[in-house]
């Protein structure tokens, strides 16, 4: 666990605060036992975990696309080749929504906006070294060409809802 003890208040007034501006129907299917800390999500989403992220066309239209994410200090970090279609729209149209399914045990459910980590003529976020590290460990140093081939970005979210149907199977699972 890469998190924080701010980072993970952060999150979980981020998850108690979409929650309680959720829909009563999401209400009637998240509740208090079918949901996860921000302590508990953070143990569960280790590694990479497929993304389901949709962006934006400039004609307003939805696409979607699956990313390697990874969840670290509480937000998704995602990377695709510069020249990729969803770079182009994030380069325009940062709102995204992304979703992390697991069957029907998990669903973390995020819509925000996303930073870009490595531009390609600007000043990379401050983090962007110890991040490329993680990287890099994950993936392999050789794996890209990290300055031209690749771009990241970070997901900073404004609404993000968990949905889990065993929260202590899913638990034991990440302890073990």
């Amino acid at each position: 666990m890469r998190e924080t003890r701010e980072d993970l208040k952060e999150l979980q007034a981020l998850l108690d605060a979409s929650l309680s501006r959720a829909s009563s129907h999401l209400r009637s299917i998240i509740s208090a036992e079918r949901t996860l800390t921000a302590e508990q999500l953070t143990g569960v989403l280790t590694g990479m975990c497929t993304l389901a992220l949709s962006t934006v066309t400039a004609k307003g239209e939805p696409r979607i696309s699956g990313v390697d994410g990874h969840f670290l200090h509480g937000k998704w970090h995602f990377g695709t080749a510069r020249g990729a279609v969803k770079a182009r729209h994030l380069a325009v149209r940062p709102a995204v929504s992304a979703a992390h399914m697991r069957g029907e045990d998990l669903g973390v459910f995020t819509h925000g906006t996303v930073e870009i980590l490595n531009p390609q003529h600007g000043e990379p976020a401050a983090d962007w070294p110890d991040l490329l590290a993680y990287f890099k460990d994950f993936y392999g140093a050789d794996s890209f060409d990290w300055n031209n081939e690749v771009v990241y970005y970070r997901l900073h979210p404004h609404w993000m809802s968990v949905y889990a149907s065993d929260i202590s199977k899913l638990t034991a699972v990440s302890r073990s």
